[in-house]
């Protein structure tokens, strides 16, 4: 059983992890290189961001895939917990660089929680964000026993669903249901650049949903992918036959020349009937992103453990969900306070004023911008 836990790296998966473990009663300790994030994250009542005095039984390594390794040796040197584990969405790289230089291979296990958002950082975190998710675990040749049992005692306290398999085949199979779509997302969304401001008004849900997750952070989804190059060149060589098939047949119906039409059209239906069929067994897609006319609240925080957590269930209540938090800001600086900005619909921004206004909260409006509403939030209620 678990019953002290270390979290290096305070983003969404990391901080998700301490705020489901917290919330378990396990005793959360929280590191990470920006000081920002580990504040947030206590803020939620993630934990706490002083170090251990012993050795915690399970770390959790929160970091981009090609850190992984780097690390976890830091860490073993540090004597930060009895057993590790990660929750990269890459495997087989980090498992060989942690087998090469890792002083104690034997405490650490792979593993990658299937669940995440568009969204980054602390604020997008949420405690059931694994639940009944599959967590995939990539034992080495070298993990013991009481590692493995400990990381299985993670994913239940999460919540999800512990699947194993070897490293290499994990990637393989991310690579055509993760890493790929998302440089397709990416490439889709990128055709907007520079597009008339006329063409924003005809985006439409089937846009939005088919781009969503390129919202990702760049450089980490850039790390994920060159740890990664070689399984994801396989599916984007596989997904260009496929585009050349598809040209071809979109090709020669923009020609209408009758000799072709017949043909191109099978093939074009083809294609989309696969695609039909191959989706039929997967569940619902989530919903779309907020709407493009949006409206900021920000919500200044005070400096005590657990506040913030007190604000996003006010907010909840009030219609303000998760999806709404987007990035932590320090307008006074990186020792300033902490302000908590939500984007919302701007027809709803009145709405969750007042709402907010009744519960305790100081709401000041702020003039019209573009004809949005802006609202700032300040103080806290007594």
């Amino acid at each position: 059983m678990i019953r002290t836990l270390a979290v290096v790296g305070t983003g969404l998966i990391g901080t998700s992890v301490a705020l489901a473990a917290a919330r378990r009663g396990v005793t959360v300790h929280l590191l990470d290189a920006d000081a920002s994030a580990v504040r947030t994250a206590e803020l939620l009542g993630a934990g706490t961001a002083k170090p251990p005095e012993e050795p915690v039984d399970l770390a959790v390594l929160a970091v981009p895939p090609s850190k992984v390794a780097d690390v976890l040796s830091d860490q073993q040197a540090r004597g930060l917990a009895h057993s590790y584990t990660d929750v990269a969405s890459v495997k087989a790289g980090p498992e060989r660089e942690v087998l090469a230089r890792a002083a104690r291979p034997t405490h650490f296990v792979g593993g990658h929680p299937l669940a995440g958002r568009e969204r980054s950082g602390p604020l997008a975190a949420r405690p059931d964000l694994f639940k009944d998710r599959v967590w995939v675990l990539t034992p080495s040749r070298l993990t013991s026993k009481p590692t493995f049992d400990r990381a299985l005692d993670l994913i239940a306290l999460c919540g999800g669903v512990p699947t194993v398999m070897q490293s290499g085949a994990h990637d393989e199979t991310v690579a055509l249901t993760s890493h790929a779509p998302h440089l397709m997302a990416s490439l889709i969304a990128a055709r907007l650049g520079g597009r008339s401001p006329v063409t924003a008004l005809l985006v439409g849900q089937g846009f939005r949903d088919a781009t969503r997750i390129a919202r990702g952070e760049a450089r980490l989804w850039t790390d994920i992918i060159e740890t990664n190059a070689a399984e994801v060149a396989g599916v984007l060589t596989a997904l260009q036959t496929d585009l050349t098939e598809l040209l071809t047949a979109v090709g020669e119906l923009s020609l209408r020349d009758p000799r072709h039409r017949a043909r191109s059209r099978q093939n074009l239906t083809g294609l989309l009937e696969r695609g039909v069929a191959a989706l039929e067994a997967l569940p619902a897609p989530a919903s779309g992103p907020l709407a493009a006319d949006t409206a900021h609240v920000d919500v200044t925080i005070a400096e005590r453990p657990g506040e913030l957590a007190r604000l996003l269930d006010t907010a909840a209540a009030s219609g303000a969900g998760p999806d709404t938090v987007a990035a932590p800001l320090f307008p006074q600086g990186p020792d300033g306070p902490l302000v908590i900005r939500f984007e919302l619909a701007a027809d709803e921004a009145d709405t969750l004023a007042e709402k907010l206004a009744s519960a305790g909260w100081d709401v000041v409006q702020h003039p019209d911008v573009r004809d949005e509403t802006e609202l700032a939030l300040v103080g806290l209620p007594v």
